[in-house]
């Protein structure tokens, strides 16, 4: 096919074909860059009679064009912004191919619906998409495409063929654009609420990008670890009755009898010295497992009292495993030497 070859007939509305692929119905193959186009022998002039005002084709972004007129629809607009980047989409490609390296990866709003957030708009109500693009790509935001660069761009999940940010790394980069507080809320709520990631994760990727000290984002993350403390506390109790363990002392502060503080612990038996700390993450990023946690747990097991962490997903997830790992830390205590002696109080 050259460039002075009559153009072929319209395709129909209803079945719209690529050039060289006739038959195919696809969205993969009514979004094509100018390169893809050009491999199939549209061109220059060819490619701009089919692009003008009544041809059958339309530009949705630079170099990127739609194979239809009409509307585009969501998933439409996501490969028009994929190849914008730069990023070949593959019709159902699992992964990259080994050793390739990741271009371009769909993060915030858009990404959030694809994972399945009911609080995230549908794909066809977004004015723009969110794309991750290493930092050293000269690219800039056009049209519905928004630029995100990133030092370097995470490992993608896919969805539908698509390639998709992380849960964590799309709430960061979805509300570092967003002022309205009960937008961030519904975003954070729903990602750990609804099972998409842990709060840890969450937590360090809003730290990781300097979000926590934007009050919106703070007054989100404040309430979500409020809650998710109080849902495992919860959980915490329902194993130890729902598992006919003896009754431990809750939310209790240790110290040594010449009263230097040991820290809190959320249960304590005494005549065992069996302690469990939940796991769950600060509001700075870190959390009761790592930093002043992790030398909390050190110092006690140093005292001779058995700590076992505990964290909400395994308390949710593995109540079996956690209820014998407390009743095998109680029945190994009968035959261990007696530890120091540590003060119980109230917290």
């Amino acid at each position: 096919m050259n460039a002075d070859a009559p153009l072929p007939p319209a395709p129909s509305s209803l079945h719209p074909v690529a050039p060289a692929d006739p038959g195919s119905g696809d969205t993969h193959h009514q979004v094509q860059s100018a390169a893809q186009l050009r491999e199939r022998g549209v061109a220059g002039a060819r490619l701009a009679a089919r692009c003008r005002p009544g041809g059958p084709w339309q530009s949705l972004l630079p170099g990127v064009y739609l194979l239809r007129r009409g509307v585009p629809t969501g998933e439409e607009r996501l490969r028009g912004v994929l190849l914008y980047a730069g990023r070949p989409v593959a019709p159902r490609q699992p992964a990259p191919e080994p050793g390739g390296r990741t271009t371009a990866v769909l993060t915030g709003l858009a990404a959030l619906a694809l994972h399945g957030f009911t609080t995230a708009p549908p794909l066809r109500e977004l004015d723009l998409i969110d794309v991750l693009v290493p930092r050293t790509r000269r690219l800039r935001s056009t049209g519905f495409a928004r630029i995100v660069r990133a030092g370097s761009v995470p490992e993608p999940e896919f969805v539908t063929g698509l390639p998709v940010a992380p849960v964590a790394r799309a709430v960061a980069d979805a509300v570092a654009e967003l002022d309205d507080p009960g937008a961030v809320r519904l975003l954070v709520s729903e990602a750990v609420g609804g099972g998409h990631c842990d709060p840890a994760a969450l937590v360090a990727e809003l730290d990781r990008a300097r979000l926590l000290r934007r009050p919106p984002v703070a007054g989100a993350v404040d309430a979500l670890l409020s809650e998710g403390r109080a849902r495992a506390e919860e959980r915490l109790y329902s194993l130890v009755y729902s598992y006919a363990l003896p009754d431990p002392l809750w939310n209790v502060d240790l110290r040594l009898p010449g009263g230097t503080p040991l820290g809190r612990v959320d249960a304590y038996w005494t005549e065992q010295c069996v302690a469990v700390l939940l796991d769950v993450p600060a509001g700075d990023g870190a959390a009761d497992g790592t930093s002043g946690g992790a030398a909390r747990r050190e110092h006690l097991e140093r005292l001779g009292v058995t700590v076992i962490a505990m964290t909400p997903r395994e308390l949710r997830d593995e109540p079996d495993r956690r209820a014998t790992a407390v009743r095998t830390a109680l029945l190994a205590a009968l035959d261990r030497d007696p530890p120091a002696y540590v003060v119980v109080l109230p917290h």
